[in-house]
C-alpha cells in the first residue's frame, strides 16, 4: 500500500470515532438557563439573600407599619425595632441574622441593630447620634456606617459582636462599610484627600482598589474569595460602570446599551447583579453578569413561568451560591414597584445551525474520502 493510500486509510478510520462524538455531542441540546418568579411584595425594599433563599428587606406591615423584615421560605416576618416606630433591614446572613437600621425610642435616633432570630440587637454608634448596619456575616459580625462623636463625619465600622470598630478612611474624612465575608473582610468605600475609593478591609487595613479610570468609586459585596462589585467612574468621569475585582484587576463589567450600570451583588462563582441603563437611557434593567456577558435579566425569564411577558425587572441587589436573586420590578398596567425573587431552572435549547453545519461538513468530507479510496 502506497503512503496516501496508508495515510488515507488512518484519516477515514480516525475521523469515524471523531464524527461519531460529534453527532453524540449535537444529539444532546445545549442546557441555558432562565428564572422563575415569585411575588414577595409588598416588600418596600428587598437587600440581602442568603444560601438557603431566605430575604432580608423592609415591608409594610398592615396596622403596624414600615419594619425591617425576613422572608424565611414560607412567611414574611416582622422583626420589630429597638424602640422606635420604624426600622429598616438591609444585610441577612445563612443562619437568618438580619442587619439593617431601627429608630430607638421617641424616634430620637436611628441606630445599626442586629436582629438574631429572636431578639433586635442595638448595636449603638461610633460615638455620634446615629448608624446603620448593612452586612453581616456567619459569625454575626456587621458591618455599616455610624456618626462619630462631636463631628458630622461618618465612618465605616465593622461590630464584632461586643465592640463596634472604626475602620477610618484611605485620607479623608468619610467612609461606608457595605459588605462583609465569613473572613471578616470588609467591602465598602472611603474618602481619599481629593475624592473617594472602593476599598477592602482585611483584618488589619484598609486597602484601596483603585477605579477604571475615573476618579471614584464604590464597594458594595464581597463574596468567599475575596471577589467584590460596586460601581466606579470611567476615565473622563463620563459615566458610571459596574466592575468586578479578582484581588487584583478592577473588569469594567460595561453596561446593557445604556451609560451607567451599578453592581450589588456577587456569588462564590463570580456573578454580579445589579442594573444597568438600557440603550438611550430610557428606564433601566437589572442584570446578571455571568460567562464574560451582561444580561437582562428580564430576558431570562422561563417562558413557561406565568409571569412571563408580564414583568419588566428594574434593579438586582442579591444573588446567592445557588443562583436565586432578588429584584424589584413592574408588573404590566401596574405603576408600582414589587419585588420578586428569581429561582433559575435549566432550559433546553436546540443545536445551533452553524454546529449542525459543521457536522454535515465532517460527515461530506468522510464522503469524500471513501470515494477516493475506491477510485
Amino acid at each position: 500500500m502506497s503512503f496516501a493510500g496508508v495515510f488515507s486509510t488512518k484519516l477515514r478510520n480516525a475521523a469515524v470515532p471523531a464524527l461519531a462524538v460529534a453527532a453524540m455531542l449535537l444529539a444532546q441540546p445545549a442546557v441555558a438557563i432562565t428564572y422563575t418568579v415569585q411575588v414577595l411584595s409588598p416588600f418596600a425594599d428587598l437587600s440581602g439573600i442568603n444560601a438557603n433563599g431566605q430575604v432580608a428587606g423592609t415591608y409594610a406591615f398592615p396596622g403596624i407599619g414600615t419594619h425591617a423584615a425576613r422572608y424565611n421560605g414560607t412567611a414574611i416576618l416582622d422583626l420589630g425595632t429597638v424602640g422606635g416606630t420604624f426600622s429598616f433591614g438591609y444585610g441577612i446572613n445563612n443562619t437568618g441574622q438580619v442587619t439593617g437600621q431601627s429608630v430607638t425610642n421617641g424616634n430620637a435616633a436611628s441606630h445599626a441593630f442586629l436582629h438574631n432570630g429572636t431578639t433586635m440587637i442595638d448595636l449603638g454608634t461610633l460615638g455620634g447620634t446615629s448608624s446603620r448596619g448593612n452586612g453581616v456575616n456567619a459569625s454575626g459580625h456587621v458591618t455599616g456606617e455610624s456618626f462619630i462623636a462631636g463631628q458630622p463625619i461618618r465612618r465605616a465600622f465593622l461590630h464584632n459582636g461586643t465592640t463596634m470598630l472604626n475602620l477610618g478612611t484611605l485620607g479623608g474624612s468619610h467612609s461606608a462599610g457595605y459588605g462583609i465575608n465569613d473572613n471578616g473582610h470588609v467591602v465598602g468605600w472611603a474618602a481619599t484627600p481629593t475624592a473617594w475609593h472602593a476599598f477592602v478591609y482585611n483584618g488589619t487595613a484598609m486597602v484601596s482598589l483603585g477605579t477604571l479610570g475615573g476618579t471614584s468609586s464604590e464597594g458594595r459585596a464581597i463574596n468567599a474569595s475575596g471577589q467584590t462589585t460596586g460601581f466606579s467612574r470611567i476615565s473622563g468621569n463620563t459615566a458610571n460602570h459596574a466592575f468586578l475585582h479578582n484581588g487584583t484587576t478592577m473588569l469594567d463589567l460595561g453596561t446593557l446599551g445604556g451609560t451607567n450600570s451599578y453592581g450589588f451583588g456577587i456569588n462564590a462563582v463570580g456573578q454580579v447583579v445589579g442594573y444597568s441603563e438600557i440603550s438611550g437611557n430610557t428606564s433601566q434593567r437589572a442584570f446578571i453578569y455571568d460567562g464574560g456577558m451582561m444580561h437582562d435579566l428580564t430576558s431570562l425569564l422561563a417562558t413557561s413561568d406565568p409571569l412571563y411577558g408580564l414583568v419588566t425587572l428594574e434593579d438586582a441587589r442579591g444573588i446567592n451560591d445557588s443562583g436565586q436573586i432578588i429584584a424589584t420590578g413592574q408588573l404590566s398596567g401596574s405603576p408600582f414597584l414589587q419585588g420578586y425573587l428569581l429561582t433559575p431552572v435549566a432550559s433546553v435549547d436546540t443545536p445551533e445551525p452553524a454546529s449542525l453545519a459543521l457536522l454535515g461538513t465532517g460527515v461530506l468530507a468522510m464522503a469524500g474520502l471513501r470515494r477516493r479510496r475506491r477510485a
